[in-house]
């Protein structure tokens, strides 16, 4: 009789974000499951493309773990909701975000890829978070059916109406991020319908974007530094670029004690995102020798591929 499989966990990391700092990660949903299918994905394709709304995993089993994570004592400067797909799918992301508030003083937060801000019940449960990360890729039917790919009945004019409207009811911080993706949406023509929407939208901050970590799909190429400074200067002073992250061994949050299990805590975040072994070393206080024998034990078992990327080595989940 074969062996009791652990369900996979809810809450993972800390990692470092470039644009959050030490983020604790809560994942609302089974294993991508989203509207998009994006190209630059660093999770690979969508397994379960959908619109449909459903209470995906409870917000009580999410709070349970999430409250027993807070409790090891790690520094962390935000929770921040993410994972494998899109959270705004699950109808219970409400009562997870005010169930969060309630566990910890840092800022909630939620990245979602914004598609879904239309929807009322949305909209309501996203009114508690300290801050939204929406994301705008496209700004034309074509370039979004190619680089987004989005579910059946999922109009981008109906996105960016949403995006537009959220931004006059939340009282919250909006920093939007544009994911720039090499012969897909660099074109001046489209950078400049870009600049007009973002106006329209009037997000607190526009963070640019290039894939840097690896995707599965042939052809996503991030786009050269030069470029995305070219490219920062066109959309105005609201505009930043999204760089390597600045995060150190010692977070604003206080101290950071190794994890209980270092190796399952480090295979559940290269589960949800593909990170290499300075990562490894900043998000669970490693040595670098330690980190590097993980990491290198994942591979030799076929449960983790290292993939070179932008002169680094990544490692992540084999597919």
């Amino acid at each position: 009789m074969g062996t009791k499989r652990e369900p996979p966990r809810l809450v993972f990391g800390p990692v470092p974000s470039r644009r959050l700092g030490y983020s604790l990660g809560v994942d609302a949903l089974p294993f991508k499951t989203c509207d998009l299918d994006c190209v630059y994905c660093q999770l690979g394709g969508t397994t379960l493309k959908t619109l449909e709304r459903k209470p995906y995993v409870k917000s009580g089993v999410v709070l349970k773990e999430l409250a027993a994570a807070l409790k090891g004592g790690r520094g962390i400067d935000c929770v921040t909701f993410s994972g494998s797909g899109e959270p705004t799918l699950n109808t219970e992301l409400g009562a997870m975000i005010r169930g969060a508030k309630k566990l910890t003083a840092v800022p909630v937060v939620v990245i979602t890829n914004g598609t879904l801000l239309w929807d009322k019940g949305v909209v309501a449960d996203l009114m508690a978070a300290d801050a939204v990360l929406p994301s705008l890729d496209a700004v034309t039917e074509g370039v979004f059916e190619e680089l987004n790919r989005p579910a059946r009945g999922l109009p981008l004019s109906k996105v960016i109406e949403g995006l537009v409207g959220f931004r006059q009811v939340y009282p919250g911080k909006i920093w939007l991020e544009v994911m720039i993706v090499k012969g897909f949406n660099d074109s001046p023509a489209h950078l400049r319908r870009l600049k007009e929407r973002i106006g329209r939208i009037r997000p607190d901050r526009v963070d640019i974007n290039s894939p840097v970590r690896p995707s599965d799909e042939a052809g996503v190429s991030p786009v050269p530094e030069a470029r995305l400074a070219e490219i920062q200067a066109f959309l105005g002073p609201g505009a930043r670029l999204v760089g390597p992250s600045k995060t150190t061994v010692r977070p604003a949050g206080g101290t950071r004690p190794g994890p209980a299990d270092p190796g399952a805590e480090v295979f559940e975040t290269i589960s949800r995102r593909p990170v290499t072994a300075a990562d490894v070393c900043r998000s669970f206080g490693l040595h670098r020798a330690e980190a590097a024998k993980l990491l290198a034990g994942f591979v030799a078992a076929g449960s983790a591929e290292a993939v070179r990327r932008s002169g680094k080595t990544y490692y992540r989940r084999r597919r």
